[in-house]
């Protein structure tokens, strides 16, 4: 039977009424969002050693994990489990990075998380490494950067981030509004997901004065808080935290649900509003799943030798999350092959940077310097160091040498058996860039500085200053803190320390600034900047000192730093 246009009409019209009559879809049952964060990453694009102990096994095992291929993989079979599958970070994604990546200012790991389809992240403390313009210009891309002879030279037209950094609590002091972005929403599978992002409010005590010019870091949970309006207005009904501050646990980092967390986050996450249900950190290079005040609280250690796996279940109604599953697993290279596109660019990366990386700088006196430090805080790394910034600074009358733990990133490593080692290691050692600043401190201030070494936030615990040849003093941890320093001990080429008397000391421009909780340092006079970049003065010491790091005659290393044994 042949039907005529005009009934068709009314066919649809008759539809149309049954449906506003109360002809309404079924409930949609309960679905699954799946999410997977990485923080800390740090521009390692290739597998790094990782040691850690396994709840599931209870056994300790150490492998080279992470690189950008092992992510690759990783990422390749999950999205075949679930194509809506969310990739999120929680900063520090590039800064501090081995020689592949900021030897051309960082862009291939922008790059690389491009290729990895990384949608968010929160800004860490490490973003603001080279300042906010060129973290702007990293966002954005182009190639008017403060690092021209970095910028722009591994690729012409370096095209930007093509995910969103989240910057909540940093505001630009001249608006009172947010630097970059707050938030973003993402929609996944018809849910709305609020995704806020901030950094630790103590963003300028660890980075350079001059790299946070005109920005000002507030409280996490209020500047987070104050964004969950905005997002509902905006459609979202489930709310996920990204927060570039972490904590510390002895618990496994796959342990399920640990309980013993403890540092800066903790109090930020009770504070934050009880609609945030997950909480993804970063910061302080631990891995941990934990419960903290009702929220499921999460870090993937750094390096990407994790990536956290997270299944909210969720009631796209209500918005409801009903449950939240997570795993951290290890990105060992051998269990996910990699994705040829990722395999290619890394390899043209690395074929781009052989040449330079290679490039032999002297012998030294170890097949290893380790920045591990003893008892007292000494490390035969920062020994080495300290020496080096102090004879690169002589012609400008420079005493004493300081150099702070944070700024060593790896141990110094040989290249082959001869124990030479290259400009690749040396720039893993020390990525920042940092020029060396001279200056005068009296003894008075000398004493005051080293004091500060135990003056410090609770979070971030004792930071000892690594002192060049010449400087020594012993502590006592039984001493109060702001008097450690053992009477008497304190001397300079084996005579006492004089307070009326002035000493020209060196130190990187982060700590010149009075970074890391080191004020004192800021108050010294006669300043000269001298340009020298602190791995030049590294190179260069190794280049005119065989057998450095080791204990060849002339050489060998000698207590700088000694504890009082009780």
């Amino acid at each position: 039977m042949t039907v005529s246009p005009r009934a068709c009409a009314r066919i649809s019209l008759l539809a149309l009424a049954l449906a506003a009559a109360g002809c309404t879809t079924a409930p949609r049952g309960p679905v699954t969002l799946n999410l997977v964060a990485i923080n800390d990453f740090h521009g390692n694009l290739e597998p790094s050693k990782y040691t850690y102990t396994s709840a599931a096994t209870g056994k300790t095992e150490t492998l080279r994990a992470g690189g950008i291929e092992a992510l690759s993989g990783a990422l390749a079979q999950w999205r075949k489990e679930d194509k809506d599958l969310l990739f999120i970070g929680a900063g520090d994604l590039i800064g501090a990075s081995p020689a592949l990546s900021s030897m051309w200012a960082d862009e291939p790991s922008i790059e690389a998380m491009n290729l990895l389809g990384l949608r968010l992240s929160s800004v860490g403390n490490h973003e603001f490494d080279a300042g906010s313009k060129e973290l702007l210009r990293q966002q954005a891309g182009g190639c008017d950067s403060p690092r021209p002879a970095k910028a722009c030279k591994l690729m012409p037209g370096y095209a930007g981030a093509r995910f969103t950094y989240l910057a909540a609590n940093v505001l630009d002091k001249a608006t009172g509004k947010p630097f970059m972005p707050a938030y973003r929403i993402e929609e996944v599978k018809g849910v709305k997901v609020g995704v806020v992002g901030a950094v630790l409010e103590g963003t300028a005590s660890v980075a350079v004065a001059s790299a946070i010019s005109g920005l000002s870091f507030i409280g996490e949970a209020e500047a987070i808080n104050r964004e969950l309006p905005r997002m509902r207005a905006d459609g979202a009904k489930v709310f996920v935290a990204l927060i570039h501050e972490g904590g510390k646990t002895d618990e496994a980092p796959d342990q399920p649900a640990c309980s013993k967390l403890k540092g800066g986050i903790v109090d930020i996450v009770k504070k934050l509003d009880p609609a945030i249900r997950l909480v993804i950190t970063g910061h302080s290079h631990q891995g941990y799943l934990c419960n903290v005040d009702g929220r499921v609280v999460t870090q993937a250690d750094a390096a990407g030798h994790l990536l956290s796996r997270i299944a909210l279940q969720v009631d796209p109604t209500s918005g409801a999350v009903t449950d939240i599953q997570v795993r951290n697993v290890v990105m060992n290279p051998e269990q996910f092959p990699a994705d040829p596109k990722v395999t290619a660019f890394l390899a043209g990366v690395k074929e781009r940077s052989r040449a330079l990386l290679a490039r032999p700088l002297g012998k030294l006196g170890a097949p290893s310097v380790a920045r591990k430090a003893s008892d007292a805080g000494q490390s035969p790394l920062g020994d080495l160091i300290a020496d080096a910034v102090l004879a690169a600074t002589r012609a400008h009358g420079a005493q004493i040498g300081f150099m702070n733990n944070g700024g060593i990133r790896k141990d110094l490593e040989t290249s082959d058996a001869a124990l030479t080692t290259n400009f690749g290691h040396a720039q893993a050692v020390l990525p920042f860039g940092n020029w060396l600043v001279v200056m005068d401190l009296s003894g008075a201030q000398l004493k005051r500085l080293l004091e500060q070494q135990w003056q410090r936030p609770s979070a971030s615990g004792a930071t000892i200053l690594q002192v060049s040849q010449g400087l020594s003093y012993t502590w006592d941890e039984k001493r109060p803190v702001g008097n450690r320093i053992v009477p008497g001990s304190l001397k300079f080429n084996g005579a006492p320390v004089e307070d009326a008397k002035t000493y020209r000391v060196v130190a990187n421009n982060f700590l010149a600034e009075g970074g890391d909780h080191f004020p004192e340092f800021a108050k010294g006079t006669n300043r000269v900047d001298t340009q020298i970049v602190d791995l030049d003065a590294l190179s260069a010491f190794i280049a005119k000192n065989p057998g450095a790091g080791g204990t060849t005659a002339g050489m060998a290393p000698s207590v700088r730093i000694d504890k009082m044994r009780q």
